[in-house]
């Protein structure tokens, strides 16, 4: 978890505010670091402790996360569905590596929501990570929804056309179809469809 771990605690150092911020920051880095039972301890407290800040609440759950300490998936999932797009990507690593059954249920359920459509990517691209059984169908389901005329929202179109492509199901093959007369989607969604052994006239004939 180096690499990523560094990049969130250089972002979460520029929101600090006081100096009981920092050390509650360099607190919660030494426990990460020592990597302890009794550390993880203090860290799961962290979670559900009253009036602790966000950026205190997103480190916890990302260490115990990525440590497969399934106390972390409820925060995690919140922060999955936040507002902030970096928070979203930090979230989608750390419960790419906890191993929690729910969580490609609660990955579907983000992604599908219309009301959620503009904090779906992340859920996207980690469905496609978790290759659950719910992956392809929410993917499905999603791309589906997005296949409109001039929809602001054709990056997450986009990770689902790719993430059906990586899932190698032919489940997707009408819906990736559809996705290739849309520009933005068409060269991603016909390399999709090649890794599903797709070729041109089939597409053309409706994918039999």
């Amino acid at each position: 978890m180096e690499e990523a771990f560094h990049e969130l605690t250089d972002r979460v150092r520029a929101e600090l505010r006081s100096p009981d911020d920092l050390a509650a920051y360099e607190r919660l880095l030494g426990l990460a670091r020592k990597n302890t039972p009794a550390g993880r301890e203090e860290l799961a407290r962290v979670l559900v402790a009253v009036e602790r800040p966000l950026w205190a609440r997103e480190i916890a759950a990302y260490v115990l996360g990525c440590a497969g300490d399934r106390r972390a998936f409820e925060t995690l999932v919140l922060l999955l569905n936040y507002r902030e797009p970096v928070r979203c990507a930090t979230a989608a690593h750390a419960l790419g590596r906890l191993g929690d059954p729910r969580t490609a249920r609660a990955a579907a359920a983000l992604a599908t929501n219309p009301l959620r459509t503009a904090y779906a990517l992340h859920p996207v691209r980690l469905l496609a990570e978790l290759r659950a059984p719910q992956s392809v169908p929410a993917l499905i389901a999603t791309l589906d929804r997005l296949l409109t005329p001039n929809n602001p929202y054709w990056r997450v179109a986009l990770a689902c056309v790719e993430g059906l492509g990586a899932l190698g199901d032919r489940r997707a093959v009408p819906t990736l179809t559809a996705a290739t007369a849309h520009p933005r989607l068409a060269a991603a969604a016909a390399a999709s469809l090649a890794r599903l052994g797709v070729h041109e006239d089939e597409e053309q004939n409706g994918g039999t």
